[in-house]
């Protein structure tokens, strides 16, 4: 059978099919856009790299002319390391020991086991603790404050045994817990036979463990405890920062703040020379095998660093020591802040969107943030990465603020270690679902868009 077409017929169907190849070939047409729109990759690599920063060179630690065991420096807040000599090898840390007993007695107190105004009565291992203590007898009541205090500013061993006795029962039973909480904060080398960092030798013959050992820390290790503290426990200044503490009324005289640093000891002519700008912290540490041991903390201009000394060989040393490594942080290095909050990642500004009215939606970093930088850069060259998720998850409706990829920013520069820092890529608005119509149509194009490409590849 044959088919006629009339004239009219013919005008029709000629201009249908114009039209067709007209919405086909028009760049503007939404076939021709659907047929050509980017899918969504899992990773787009490096996105930006700022322009090169101002050359600032950093001096070598061997400048310092440290004469210690081990010595570190770390930026609080990042952890950052500024300079490290040795600070891996495990040693005999004294009295630093002492922090993670403060550390865990603090922890006791803020989740409710313990608190600051309980009477602690004195047992028998406490009171025949040796070396630096506030000479506690059996059965006399102090409170965990005045305990602690004695702990902090006159590394008392028998108050520091009569916490830990509080807290767990006995002190071996609290030296499990040390040991268990050290491995979860990631001290490599840290190992505790005691509550107090005295040798084995020196405690209670009846109180001494069955295994072997001594108790043992590196810097590293020290520094990293040392974190912990100023981090979980931001209110730690309130015992470390005490210059001198009268335990009982009937003393003599009161126990003067082993951290002869103190910012506070500035105007006490036996320490002025000593004191230290923004010093508050921490733990002091002495006996024959160890030397004299320092972890200190000091924060100038919103930053705070972290210093470890250990191995110097008398109480003076430990601090002129401890103010080279400190004044070696503070002079050459500072916070800078490279991307600040809700910033627009260049080439990463919006992501596709399935099934939304439109089809893509905008996209922010859902946090600043911040690199230790050589004191001066004023452009860090730093480079981003982003990382988009799967195109197939990313289907309306979506609230604003939903997480859709994460933005790696990173910074090298030399003299220091590769600093990275990964944030959120979030919607910077909200993007809703299309209606059935828009997506009826949108589909009709996206058919005629392959039907295009389908003909184009025969060619």
């Amino acid at each position: 059978m044959k088919y006629k077409y009339s004239g009219k017929q013919f005008v029709i169907r000629t201009a249908t099919v114009g039209l067709l190849l007209n919405m086909l070939l028009s760049p503007g047409s939404a076939a021709f856009a659907n047929a050509v729109e980017p899918t969504a990759t899992a990773e787009t690599g490096a996105a930006t790299t700022a322009p090169a920063a101002n050359a600032v060179k950093i001096p070598s630690v061997s400048s310092l002319e440290l004469n210690l065991k081990s010595a570190i420096l770390i930026e609080a807040t990042t952890g950052e390391v500024l300079m490290a000599v040795n600070a891996d090898e495990a040693l005999p840390p004294a009295s630093m020991t002492k922090m993670m007993t403060e550390y865990l007695v603090t922890e006791a107190v803020n989740n409710g086991q313990i608190s600051w105004d309980q009477q602690v009565t004195v047992k028998e291992n406490a009171s025949k603790q040796v070396g630096s203590r506030i000479y506690l007898a059996e059965g006399d009541v102090h409170t965990v404050r005045e305990l602690y205090i004695a702990m902090a500013v006159g590394s008392a061993n028998d108050a520091t045994v009569a916490l830990a006795e509080l807290v767990s029962g006995s002190e071996q039973e609290f030296v499990k817990l040390m040991n268990e909480t050290a491995k979860k904060m990631g001290m490599e080398t840290a190992h505790f036979i005691n509550s107090t960092g005295l040798d084995r030798a020196d405690m209670p013959k009846a109180y001494q463990p069955e295994a072997e050992g001594e108790t043992i820390m590196s810097a590293r290790d020290a520094a990293t405890l040392a974190r912990f503290i100023v981090t979980d426990h931001p209110d730690f200044t309130e015992f470390t920062t005490i210059p001198s503490y009268k335990f009982r009324e009937r003393d003599d005289k009161p126990m003067i703040n082993y951290n002869w640093m103190l910012e506070s000891n500035k105007d006490i002519p036996n320490f002025k020379a000593y004191a230290y700008e923004g010093l508050d912290g921490l733990k002091t540490g002495h006996t024959t095998k160890a030397g004299n041991c320092f972890t200190g903390t000091a924060v100038r201009d919103g930053m705070r660093l972290i210093s470890v000394v250990m191995g110097a060989d008398s109480e003076e040393h430990r601090f002129t020591e401890t103010k080279k490594v400190l004044d070696y942080g503070f002079n050459n290095f500072e916070i800078k802040q490279v991307a600040a909050p809700k910033a627009v990642i260049p080439g990463n500004e919006t992501v596709p969107v399935e099934k939304g009215k439109k089809k893509e939606v905008s996209v922010v970093t859902d946090a600043g943030v911040t690199f230790i930088v050589p004191k001066g850069t004023t452009n860090p060259q730093v480079t981003t990465a982003v990382a988009v998720n799967d195109a197939s998850t990313l289907v309306a409706p979506i609230a604003a603020a939903s997480n859709v990829g994460k933005v790696t920013y990173t910074y090298e520069v030399e003299g220091m270690n590769k600093q990275e820092q990964t944030v959120n890529l979030i919607t910077a608005e909200e993007a809703p679902k299309a209606g059935w119509f828009k997506l009826l149509m949108r589909g009709i194009g996206e058919f005629f868009g392959d039907l295009f490409s389908g003909i184009k590849n025969l060619f």
